[in-house]
């Protein structure tokens, strides 16, 4: 899975961008599960403003681009890290809904039209 990594009104830092790869870089193993190897993920980190120090001013965007469908998942936190892991989680719900619409479901109906013809 190739990650690409955008930052706004923050520093990209080598550490930074370690935190993100090894967090969103869980995902792959569900790229691998549903059969595409080379998926593109594009990764946005913003902080919202400079002047505000208090409350949600971070944004965490993360957008898979597979064949046919882009999944989406977007968070605000008042940590970064924070931000990263609630995208990671809501991107890993979206994911296993595509799986299961796009590979199981089919499945189940593969197997439902074969017992009724038996």
């Amino acid at each position: 899975m190739n990650i690409i990594i955008k930052t706004k009104n923050i520093e990209l830092t080598d550490s930074l961008e370690k935190f993100i790869q090894q967090k969103i870089g869980k995902l792959e193993k569900f790229s691998k599960i549903l059969g595409k190897d080379s998926l593109e993920m594009f990764v946005e980190i913003e902080k919202e403003t400079n002047h505000h120090r208090k409350g949600e001013i971070f944004f965490a965007e993360a957008i898979l681009v597979m064949p046919g469908k882009k999944l989406v998942a977007r968070a605000k936190s008042d940590d970064l890290g924070k931000a990263v892991s609630e995208v990671k989680e809501e991107l890993e719900i979206e994911i296993k809904k595509y799986k299961l619409k796009a590979i199981e479901l089919p499945r189940r109906q593969a197997k439902k039209s074969r017992k009724e013809i038996f």
